[in-house]
């Protein structure tokens, strides 16, 4: 693997070739015409690698930590919502 000094989506633009489905290349270009394929892949992959980022960081906190219990996430939602409506699953209304 060659290390690079410019992080995703930096530094100067490069051509290189790979093998997409023809239904995928077709759904893109419906969406964006012929000449906007290059900024719609590199958009895609840029949120995959963050996605794949996010991945190894959440494997690293659970190899740490362990991971999350149901418990632990209905406190993080309810920190983060406030409390839930037990039948409903949705944020109860303020009173």
């Amino acid at each position: 693997m060659t290390i690079s000094s410019y992080a995703p989506g930096e530094g100067p633009t490069k051509s290189d070739s790979v093998s997409v489905h023809e239904g995928t290349i077709e759904a893109v270009r419906s969406r964006v015409g012929k000449r906007g394929i290059s900024g719609y892949v590199e958009a895609a992959i840029q949120r995959q690698i963050e996605r794949d980022d996010l991945a190894e960081l959440i494997a690293a906190n659970e190899e740490i930590h362990g991971p999350l219990t149901p418990e632990d996430i209905h406190a993080a939602e309810e920190k983060l919502f406030g409390p839930t409506d037990k039948g409903t699953g949705t944020a109860e209304a303020a009173a």
